[in-house]
């Protein structure tokens, strides 16, 4: 393990820092543009009749979508040299996978959300409070999820695990480093998945005394 750590460049540490900042900044970029989208499909699920319909196959398409083939399709669909009123409109490595992220997220929120206006209607708040543990909870699985940005060039996490990688010979040094890179990426996101438990679990235990007592 020594030796290894001699062979990594100096500055890995910090730049692999730097890389789960993006990963953290995509998440949230696509948790806020997922919330808002979100919430208004929540709302057409909820409206009735044909726009329950509409809005129940536009998020089960969106639930279906392939990050990976959305993030490649805005690459793709948008020039490099796109304008919008005379103004730049080329996406950023960053925004683009941020955007491809918008339509799970935004599945789930929708999900979330008329649960959320179930339990409210059964009486249930805590219940509806669900809905912050749960979106946090998203937010988490979008900042793993932002690793696919290293396969468009995004300097996140994990591509500068994959770049440090490059430049060691030996094989088994290749595969202790992506060990570290897990430790790195597993502790912070395990600690967020253990906390919004423990806040699931005491909402669902209010929930059902709440029913219950209803």
């Amino acid at each position: 393990m020594s030796e290894l750590l001699e062979r990594l460049s100096d500055d890995f540490l910090p730049r692999f820092l730097a890389g789960m900042v993006v990963n953290f900044e995509i998440a949230a970029i696509a948790l806020v543009v997922g919330l808002a989208l979100g919430l208004l499909l929540a709302a057409g699920r909820l409206a009735g009749g044909a726009l329950t319909a509409i809005t129940v196959a536009i998020i089960s398409l969106m639930r279906a979508a392939p990050t990976f083939v959305v993030m490649f399709f805005l690459l793709n669909a948008i020039p490099r040299d796109a304008t919008l009123f005379g103004m730049p409109f080329a996406l950023s490595g960053v925004m683009t996978v941020a955007l491809s992220l918008v339509p799970a997220g935004a599945a789930y929120v929708a999900d979330a959300g008329v649960d959320s206006v179930a339990h409210l209607r059964a009486g249930a708040t805590h219940g509806a409070l669900l809905f912050f543990p749960n979106v946090t909870r998203a937010f988490f699985v979008m900042v793993m999820s932002s690793s696919v940005g290293a396969a468009i060039g995004v300097t996140e996490g994990i591509t500068v695990i994959l770049r440090e990688a490059e430049q060691l010979a030996d094989f088994n040094d290749r595969l202790v480093l992506f060990a570290i890179g897990i430790v790195l990426f597993g502790i912070p996101l395990q600690a967020g998945f253990m906390l919004m438990s423990l806040f699931q679990r005491r909402f669902g235990r209010s929930t059902v005394e709440e029913e219950a007592s209803a």
